[in-house]
């Protein structure tokens, strides 16, 4: 079987990475648009025009499941992929709100994410829906932070503080991590919040929705695409997957 995965850039390597763990005798494709990136201040529009340009590409791979890493993405066009594409199609936005209503104890829960996906609220109607108390926060310096490799340090620090300390008033106890950027930022959001917060990301918990379809192949071949190429992108792939991995360039909506 295998298994496609798009995102605008590296943070959906998160997601890659927690399905190869669960799923190691599966193939893998990951397309990162990191020649557009971020998604989070383009219109729904232009986002679901990518997101179809995406998956097209990850289609002509031959797939058999396609994952919208990426929250934004998810936020506008899980939909129509839906609707475009016969095979299954996941996002990562129902994942991470099941794992928050789970965890809260006082059904305070903080959503941060880029501006799309807090503008598009949607993880605050699903979190509404179930009488959760919902505090939501675009952050939109976290992405280029990760895209360069700022993963710590007193830059980050001061990131951090400057969005979250807001949220940190709200008396929250859980705080989804709405963009799949946001984990390789998750000890310094975790040092801010302090002990009483569970910081979620939806990368385990897409691995487990996605359980009934996957079926085990028995190899586990991997192929990275980027559409560009940036001083950091080889650090970060390292850094998320545990091991250098070479890609390929290529240019949307054509293929390599």
């Amino acid at each position: 079987m295998k298994i496609g995965l798009f995102d605008s850039g590296v943070g959906g390597l998160t997601v890659l990475k927690a399905l190869r763990d669960k799923y190691p005798e599966v193939d893998f494709v990951y397309l990162g648009d990191t020649a557009r990136v971020p998604y989070g201040n383009k219109s729904a529009q232009t986002v679901i025009r990518y997101s179809l340009e995406g998956a097209e590409f990850l289609l002509s791979e031959g797939v058999d499941l396609l994952i919208i890493a990426c929250n934004t993405a998810s936020s506008y066009a899980l939909d129509v992929l839906r609707e475009n594409f016969s095979i299954p199609v996941f996002g990562v936005i129902e994942p991470g709100v099941k794992h928050a209503l789970d965890t809260t104890k006082n059904r305070r829960v903080g959503v941060i994410g880029t501006k799309a996906t807090v503008s598009s609220d949607a993880y605050g109607r699903l979190l509404r829906s179930k009488g959760i108390e919902v505090f939501q926060k675009a952050c939109p310096l976290f992405v280029p932070l990760v895209e360069e490799g700022i993963l710590n340090g007193d830059i980050a620090q001061r990131v951090v503080e400057y969005y979250l300390t807001e949220l940190k008033d709200k008396d929250i106890d859980t705080l989804i991590l709405a963009c799949t950027h946001y984990p390789l930022l998750k000890p310094v959001i975790e040092e801010f919040m302090g002990e009483s917060v569970k910081v979620i990301d939806s990368a385990e918990s897409t691995a487990l929705e996605i359980m009934p379809f996957v079926e085990r192949s028995g190899s586990s071949s991997l192929s990275l695409y980027f559409t560009d190429h940036s001083p950091s992108l080889n650090f970060l792939i390292e850094l998320i997957l545990g091991e250098p991995i070479d890609y390929k360039l290529l240019t949307l909506p054509c293929k390599v």
